[in-house]
């Protein structure tokens, strides 16, 4: 079965200069609580964090934050973090994307900065080596990631792309297609998955 029942968001711990930014956030956050999936994010309760999560919450949904120790105070308050359904303190950043990666079934990247990029490519990466197969979305709010698409076109180009054909990320404009693009991936899956098993027993 292949379910999305949680959703990592990465995303900036400030709201950027644009406004839609922070509205990309709370559509996706109202689309993730309405749909019944968890949010699994960087536990951050300020800029495009803070409203994601906090959409999550006003639609019914479950929200888990995990934040390393150093960052709480940098991020977020004690009593805004008492909000979350969950939170898990960590050691360090290492220790918070494993556990990001084991708790979720799939990456969406609103936009954000250098971490947001960083947690991006490091999720791509493990794709591209076989690590994982669940779904990437670069959520491409008025174009912000466009740049790094044209980057991963000259990497492509330069020939340093070797596994780009599991380097596909899902480059979706509209944050309200997000969740219906991951809903249809699942089924998609589950599809492929009974063909294997069909053709397995024959």
């Amino acid at each position: 079965m292949n379910t999305i029942r949680s959703v990592c968001v990465y995303c900036g711990s400030s709201p950027g200069r644009s406004p839609s930014y922070i509205a990309a956030a709370r559509s996706l956050g109202k689309s993730l609580g309405e749909a019944g999936m968890e949010l699994v994010y960087g536990g951050g309760t300020r800029g495009v964090m803070g409203a994601v999560s906090d959409a999550v919450l006003g639609a019914g949904g479950k929200v888990t934050g995990i934040i390393p120790q150093f960052l709480i105070d940098m991020e977020a308050t004690e009593r805004e973090l008492q909000r979350l359904d969950e939170l898990v303190v960590t050691a360090d950043m290492h220790e918070r994307k494993h556990i990001m990666f084991q708790r979720s079934d799939a990456f969406v990247a609103l936009p954000g900065g250098i971490g947001t990029l960083e947690e991006l490519v490091e999720i791509m990466t493990w794709s591209q080596l076989g690590r994982h197969e669940k779904p990437v979305v670069i959520a491409n709010v008025d174009g912000f990631w466009d740049p790094l698409a044209r980057l991963f076109e000259h990497m492509a180009g330069e020939g340093f792309l070797h596994s780009a054909d599991k380097l596909k990320p899902l480059v979706i404009d509209s944050v309200e297609e997000i969740v219906p693009a991951l809903i249809r991936h699942a089924a998609d899956n589950d599809d492929d998955a009974g063909r294997d098993e069909i053709i397995a027993r024959l």
